[in-house]
Order: structure tokens, then C-alpha cells, then sequence
């Protein structure tokens, strides 16, 4: 995966469109369309081999629409252009995120030093609950 490339072909070829947006802008909201709506086609994206691709189309698959475009709202703020720039980034950051392969867990076993320990916890506590019964006086 290209970074760079990515970048740019986020910047080139998503398709964004502007609505209406609630939230804080008081009468402001219904006059003007901050909302941002931005969709990327799968298809265009640079920067990532098919591989990557079917691993977005899985690891994605709650933010792709049927015509098999990436799609995300924002409407955090007041401002167009800043919504623009928020949605950008967000999509840009879901891809990345989602083509990071997790490494391998390579199981392991106690150390002897641990099994002895966890004896040791294990008699120590089993004394204090012995102890815990009732005291006989003769």
C-alpha cells in the first residue's frame, strides 16, 4: 500500500455532495448545507493491490453501499469546508486501519518459576481459609 498514492486518490476521485445537516448552527441549519456525503468507488481506488481491495470489501463492509462505493456522513461542524477535510480524513483513516494485518499471537507455556509461584499463592490461601474454622478450648 502506497500512502501517498492513496492520498491522492481519495482527494481525486471521491464524490462528495452537501445536504442540510441538524445539530448546533441554530437557524443557520436550515439554510445552509454543511453536511458533507462523500462516496469512493472501490474500483478507483490507487495505492492498494486486489488483495487489499476484497480485505476493504470484508473489513468495511458496514460503510459500503450496493453500488460498492465507500460512503460516510459527517456533520460535526458548522463549516463546510471543515466537514470536507473531517470526511477526508475519516475514510482515509478506515482504510488504512482496515488493510493493517494483525501479527500472529505465538502461544506460550508458564515458566516453571510461575507454576511454583502460583503453588505457592494457591497453599498460602488455602491456610488462611483453614484457619477460618472454629477454635476448640479444652
Amino acid at each position: 500500500m502506497d500512502k501517498m498514492q492513496l492520498h491522492e486518490s481519495i482527494i481525486n476521485n471521491s464524490q462528495v455532495t452537501f445536504a442540510r445537516s441538524g445539530g448546533k448552527g441554530g437557524q443557520n441549519v436550515n439554510k445552509v448545507n454543511t453536511k458533507v456525503c462523500l462516496q469512493l468507488p472501490l474500483s478507483v481506488i490507487e495505492g492498494i493491490t486486489e488483495e487489499e481491495r476484497t480485505r476493504l470489501r470484508t473489513k468495511l463492509s458496514a460503510i459500503i453501499n450496493s453500488e460498492d462505493c465507500l460512503y460516510i456522513n459527517v456533520d460535526d461542524e458548522r463549516f463546510q469546508e471543515m466537514n470536507r477535510k473531517i470526511a477526508l480524513s475519516r475514510i482515509e483513516n478506515r482504510i488504512i486501519q482496515a488493510l493493517v494485518i494483525p501479527k500472529k499471537r505465538k502461544p506460550t507455556k508458564p515458566t516453571k518459576a510461575s507454576k511454583e509461584r502460583k503453588l505457592k499463592l494457591k497453599k498460602i490461601r488455602a491456610e488462611i481459609k483453614k484457619n477460618r474454622g472454629r477454635i476448640l478450648f479444652n
